[in-house]
């Protein structure tokens, strides 16, 4: 039973989690504003690809 006890007051891996959490949420934040914003960015690339000339 302290056993048991001892298993659920320890919070040492808390902070390794909580880590974890708000680098997957910082890579899916990133994911979708890159998605987002990739046609607007193709976009802008396309017309300097059309306004340089080849000499």
């Amino acid at each position: 039973m302290r056993l048991l006890k001892a298993f659920f007051a320890d919070n040492s891996g808390a902070t390794a989690i909580e880590y974890g959490l708000i680098a997957a949420l910082i890579g899916s934040v990133l994911v979708s504003a890159l998605g987002a914003f990739s046609g607007s960015l193709q976009g802008v690339f396309t017309f300097i690809g059309d306004k340089l000339t080849v000499n």
